[in-house]
């Protein structure tokens, strides 16, 4: 209730955003087709021009297969404003868990988010992320066998839409 407060009593200055994503996928095997549901809601706070806070949940799964929770808080500066597009960056810190009967994984990461921002209105955006770049560490807890990764990742799975509401 608390939080339902501040959100509203924040809203009132046109600071406050909601939105996030969702996606469908399916894969295909020889024998099978599997459809994968992902949902990523989120809300942040604009802090001024330049700077804003928020945080993203993701549910990613399909049935039998892996379903994956996620937490990532991010603070946004944004860098260079054309129009109404605007390129930013997310400095992110993310945690993510995977389970399954059987297939236990958590994965932490820290690092920045390029994106794009295009403004359709007074309170509607579209958004746009594109790749990782930083330090990620996976944990199997079942073998507890350990993936450390630094580097760029710009592969398709590194690209994420979605659209904003702002108060």
């Amino acid at each position: 209730m608390t939080m339902m407060a501040a959100i509203m009593a924040a809203g009132v200055s046109a600071q406050v955003y909601v939105g996030g994503g969702v996606g469908v996928a399916t894969a295909s095997t020889d024998n099978d087709d599997t459809t994968v549901f992902k949902f990523v809601p989120e809300v942040g706070y604009t802090f001024n021009d330049q700077w804003a806070a928020g945080i993203a949940f993701g549910w990613e799964g399909a049935k039998d297969a892996p379903k994956t929770f996620s937490v990532n808080p991010y603070v946004r500066m944004n860098l260079v404003k054309a129009g109404p597009v605007t390129a930013f960056i997310d400095g992110s810190v993310g945690f993510s868990h995977t389970y399954n009967s059987g297939f236990d994984t958590d994965e932490f990461n820290v690092g920045i988010k390029p994106g794009v921002a295009v403004s359709l209105g007074d309170n509607f955006s579209f958004v746009t992320h594109i790749g990782f770049i930083g330090y990620d560490h996976e944990k199997d807890n079942n073998s507890k066998a350990k993936i450390d990764t630094w580097g760029l990742d710009l592969d398709g799975r590194n690209i994420t839409f979605g659209l904003y509401y702002s108060f």
